[in-house]
C-alpha cells in the first residue's frame, strides 16, 4: 500500500480488517517496524479522535511524530498554482508540501469540504495537492469527501460484534442545524461494498449520496421500515448531494430514539462521532446496552495502525 486515500488503495478490504484486529489483539507486535522513521500529521480541521488514535497507532509502531493545526500554528496556505499572491495567503501548498516532504516518511492530512463547489471539494484539492508536491506517501485522515479511516474502524466493529453470516447494516440520516460533508456516509457506504451485508440507506428526499459511493444499496424514505429487523444502525447526518451543501431538512422526527432501535434486530448503534446528545440521539440510545460508539473509537487506534503498517512495509520494508 503507497497511499490511503479510499477503499479503492485497499487489494483486499476482509484481510485489512483481519490485519487490524490481529494488531488490537497484540498492540506491540510490530513495535521497531518504525524505528526512526517520522509521521507527520496535518489538520486543516479540528480533531479528537484522528489525532489521538492515529498518534497511538504510530507510537505502537516506533514511529516519531509530527503534528501541526494549519490555520493555528501554520501559515494560510495557497492551493492555485500559478496565483498571484498578493492577498492573503502567505505559502503556497507547493513549498508547504515540499518541506514536509523533508521531515516526514508519511503524511496525514485531515481537511473539510467548503461546501459551496461540489466540483472543488470532490476533486479533492487539499489532499491532491499534498500528494503532487510531497512525494510521501499520504494517508486520509478525513478529507471533503471520504473518512476512510473511521471506515476500517466501523467495519472492524461489525466484524467482532455479528452474530449473523450476512448482517442487515443500515445507515440513516439524522436532523442538524447546519450543513455537515457527506464525508462519513460516503465512506461508510463505499466500505459496504466489500463485506457480505444487506445494507440500506434511509434518509428524507433530497438527500441521496453520491451513486458512486452509495453503490447497489437499498434507499428508503421510511425510516421505520429501514430499520426493521436490522443488525446494525449507523447514524449520520450529511448536507444535500444534488443541492450541495444545502440544509434541506431538519425534520426532528428523524431523531433516534429506544423506541425506533427497539425495532431493529439487536440494538446495534453506531456513530462516528462526536454527537449532539438529545438532538440528534436520545441519551437513551447512546447509554444504552447497544451503543457500540466508543468501541468504534477505540477501532480507530487499529485502522490506523494497520494502514500504518501497511504502507511502512510497502515503503520502507
Amino acid at each position: 500500500m503507497k497511499q490511503f486515500l479510499s477503499a479503492l488503495d485497499v487489494d483486499n478490504v476482509p484481510k485489512l480488517v483481519e490485519e487490524a484486529l490481529a494488531l488490537k489483539a497484540d498492540p506491540w507486535a510490530f513495535e521497531t517496524l518504525g524505528k526512526r522513521k517520522t509521521l507527520g500529521l496535518v489538520f486543516f480541521n479540528p480533531s479528537l479522535r484522528t489525532r489521538l488514535s492515529t498518534q497511538k497507532a504510530a507510537q505502537q509502531l516506533g514511529m516519531n511524530i509530527l503534528t501541526i493545526n494549519i490555520g493555528q500554528e501554520g501559515w494560510a496556505l495557497e492551493m492555485e498554482d500559478g496565483a498571484m499572491m498578493n492577498g492573503g495567503k502567505t505559502e503556497h501548498i507547493k513549498e508547504a508540501s515540499g518541506v514536509l516532504a523533508q521531515y516526514c516518511d508519511i503524511i496525514g492530512v485531515r481537511c473539510f469540504p467548503e461546501l459551496k463547489d461540489r466540483n472543488y471539494d470532490y476533486e479533492e484539492t487539499v489532499l491532491r495537492k499534498i500528494i503532487q508536491y510531497s512525494g510521501r506517501p499520504v494517508i486520509s485522515l478525513e478529507s471533503a469527501t471520504l473518512h476512510p479511516l473511521q471506515s476500517l474502524a466501523d467495519v472492524m466493529t461489525i466484524k467482532e460484534q455479528s452474530r449473523v453470516a450476512k448482517p442487515k447494516v443500515v445507515l440513516s440520516w439524522a436532523p442538524h442545524f447546519k450543513a455537515l460533508p457527506q464525508a462519513v456516509a460516503n465512506s461508510f457506504s463505499q466500505w459496504m461494498q466489500y463485506i457480505d451485508c444487506d445494507f440500506t440507506i434511509t434518509h428524507p428526499e433530497g438527500y441521496d449520496l453520491n451513486p458512486e459511493f452509495a453503490g447497489k444499496a437499498k434507499v428508503t424514505h421510511d425510516q421505520r421500515e429501514a430499520f426493521e429487523g436490522a443488525d446494525f444502525v449507523y447514524v449520520k447526518n450529511w448536507s444535500s448531494y444534488e443541492q450541495y451543501g444545502q440544509i434541506l431538512n431538519e425534520d426532528p422526527s428523524w431523531r433516534i430514539t429506544a423506541e425506533k432501535m427497539a425495532l431493529t434486530a439487536t440494538g446495534n448503534f453506531m456513530h462516528c462521532l462526536p454527537v449532539r446528545r438529545n438532538f440528534k440521539v436520545e441519551d437513551a440510545v447512546l447509554d444504552g446496552p447497544g451503543s457500540l460508539v466508543l468501541q468504534q473509537a477505540h477501532n480507530r487506534v487499529y485502522s490506523a495502525q494497520a494502514v500504518l503498517k501497511r504502507i511502512l512495509e510497502t515503503t520502507h520494508g
